[in-house]
């Protein structure tokens, strides 16, 4: 009788501490409430260094430069933005390119991910073709001459609020001819001079369709 309540003492024994084992956040359990590969900031200790592709599979400079194509989301210092689809055109809502020339007409996104209001200007970003070989050879938005001609083309200053999106097309006159472009941005920090530093810059290479 003696043996047999020592047997059912020591089962019960094992019992418990098997029930504690399984109990999620107690010694030896498994919390499922836990994200593996995550710091206590909730940011993952797996994930990509600087420089490197986002989740979003978006694009970080690496050395001071940043490649996207259309659709990537270009992440720069104060704003993300990406080139969503672009065209040439002799004609843009009435404004007619120069002989020569054709209107590339290039929608982006910009949206605001610092942590105060910018202003943007069309100064901002700045087109370029295949053929070009020289550092100058590159257009402005055509709102750096005149006002926009379209709803939808960005105006030549505007401000974004934090976390504020806009979308909106830059308008460029670009050589007949040319079908390969980039669209770019480069980070200018302010150090006290009119020129300010100057950071990372970002292109977005694709090919234009014709119109």
């Amino acid at each position: 009788m003696k043996k047999l309540c020592s047997v059912l003492m020591m089962l019960l024994l094992v019992l418990a501490l098997t029930a504690c084992d399984s109990i999620p956040g107690q010694s030896g359990g498994s919390d499922s409430g836990s994200s593996s590969g995550s710091s206590s900031d909730g940011s993952s200790s797996g994930g990509s260094s600087s420089g490197g592709s986002s989740s979003d599979d978006g694009v970080y400079a690496e050395d001071g430069y940043g490649e996207g194509r259309l659709g990537s989301v270009m992440h720069t210092y104060f704003f993300d933005f990406s080139v969503n689809s672009a065209y040439t055109t002799s004609d843009y809502n009435g404004y007619t390119a120069p002989d020569g020339y054709r209107v590339l007409v290039a929608e982006i996104t910009i949206k605001n991910t610092s942590r105060d209001t910018i202003t943007m200007w069309d100064y901002d970003f700045q087109g370029q073709w295949s053929s070009s070989q020289e550092d100058d050879d590159f257009a402005w938005p055509l709102t750096t001459e005149m006002d926009p001609v379209a709803d939808e083309q960005l105006p030549s200053e505007y401000d974004l609020a934090v976390n504020e999106e806009r979308t909106g097309t830059l308008i460029f006159n670009v050589p007949e001819g040319e079908k390969d472009f980039s669209v770019s941005t480069l980070e200018l920090f302010d150090d006290g001079t009119e020129e300010g530093e100057e950071g990372d810059s970002f292109f977005v290479f694709f090919t234009a369709e014709e119109q």
